[in-house]
């Protein structure tokens, strides 16, 4: 992170008028790129639960201000003073910052520089170390501002490395869930609805005498969540990061995700996915599913999982480019009826982060009717808002019977 205090140009012992401009130009420089790695950071810690709104975010700007922000212990104390709302946010805090900037918490002094660094490997919140994902010593280090990059890169261009740091950046995702009203009741000492039960069983115990009148209120339970990952071939390059992604959806809430495989059968990986680790979690699911890389039959797929009980009132997640083998008009069938029984239906198509991309095909074409959300599933961007459209952060839209907003 650079310093924000002006300097002269270097090989200038006396600015002269042009040396003062060059000095403000490097400042405002300066004050861009930490304007830009608070923002990330900021972004980063909204993905993890934490409250770190705009208005902290700009408190944190403003600390730093007042700091030497090349001094790793006053960003950290700087951000958990101003981005935390309360004891329950520092634990993700510390992981973030472990994440996005440096290896221990709270950093020891570094030298002034114009980054602040991050040694790899990073902190894993999932405490076993993952296998898979385990770098070498002597690793170069990244910059912050190379992490906010590969943030809005597209995973099918990315390096080994590259992936695996997306990986455990991943790992950070609260994916918390957009609440619900349950069928079932708890009690409520500060108003509600009055219940009749506790009310005279409370009386009874007082020997028939009057009693407080006993209330309850309906439970708050998260939407169930059922995702369809594509991994056929052409979805090669990114069904591996989607798992992960699910991963995170499944750790978040076990009881209420559903995750399966899509690809020339229809295979549930969510008892995989349940492990702790993720290395282990991916390589159960590999063996789990049989049809990796191979086609793709949406349509009948889709109508195994209609059979199912799983996917009545939850949201329904499709992460697939749409390249249909089977009948288009199959999947767009089957696709109305999950439209019907669904509260939500999302389809999360990588190639949508493409500028140019049109969705031509006619799997995709005979689906869009039907969806909700048309979102893009390229970069960990993406992922961090579609973890948040899950979560309720975003409000839910209508699907639209004439097509989904591409």
């Amino acid at each position: 992170m650079a310093d924000a205090r002006p300097r002269p140009p270097a090989g200038r012992d006396t600015p002269g008028p042009g040396g003062v401009t060059d000095a403000r130009e490097t400042a405002a420089g300066d004050a861009m790129r930490i304007a830009r790695v608070v923002t990330g950071f900021a972004r980063a810690l909204r993905a993890a639960g934490v409250a770190a709104d705009h208005h902290r975010t700009g408190n944190f700007l403003a600390a730093l201000g007042h700091l030497d922000a090349a001094d790793g212990r006053n960003v950290y104390w700087a951000g958990r003073l101003t981005l935390c709302a309360g004891p329950g946010d520092l634990p993700g805090y510390d992981r973030c910052f472990a994440a996005y900037f440096s290896g221990g918490l709270p950093p020891q002094r570094r030298a002034r520089g114009t980054t602040v660094t991050v040694t790899r490997p990073v902190a894993v919140p999932y405490g076993a170390g993952e296998r898979e994902g385990t770098d070498e010593p002597g690793a170069p280090p990244a910059t912050a501002s190379d992490i906010e990059v590969l943030r809005h890169r597209d995973v099918a261009r990315m390096s080994e490395a590259e992936r695996r740091e997306v990986h455990r950046l991943l790992a950070l995702l609260r994916g918390a869930r957009q609440p619900r009203r349950s069928r079932r009741h708890r009690p409520s000492p500060h108003g509600g609805a009055a219940d009749p039960r506790r009310t005279i069983r409370e009386i009874l115990r007082h020997g028939g005498e009057p009693a407080r009148l006993r209330r309850r209120v309906r439970e708050d339970r998260p939407r169930r969540v059922v995702m369809l990952v594509d991994v056929s071939g052409s979805m090669a390059a990114y069904a591996g990061t989607l798992l992960r992604f699910a991963h995170a959806l499944v750790r978040a809430e076990p009881r209420a995700t559903e995750v399966f495989s899509a690809g020339t059968r229809l295979t549930r990986i969510t008892a995989a996915l349940r492990r702790r680790d993720p290395g282990l979690a991916m390589d159960e699911c590999f063996a789990a599913i049989p049809d990796w890389s191979g086609g793709t039959r949406l349509g009948e797929e889709l109508r195994a999982l209609l059979r199912l009980p799983d996917p009545r009132g939850a949201i329904v997640v499709i992460a697939s480019d749409g390249w249909e083998r089977g009948p288009a008009d199959l999947l767009g069938a089957q696709m109305a009826r999950l439209s019907r029984l669904a509260r939500r239906v999302v389809w999360v198509n990588p190639h949508k982060g493409d500028p140019a991309y049109r969705p031509l095909t006619a799997g995709i074409r005979a689906a869009l009717p039907y969806v909700t959300d048309f979102v893009a599933g390229h970069s960990l961007a993406a992922y961090e808002e579609l973890a948040a459209l899950l979560a309720g952060d975003r409000p839910v839209r209508a699907a639209r019977k004439g097509g989904a907003g591409a």
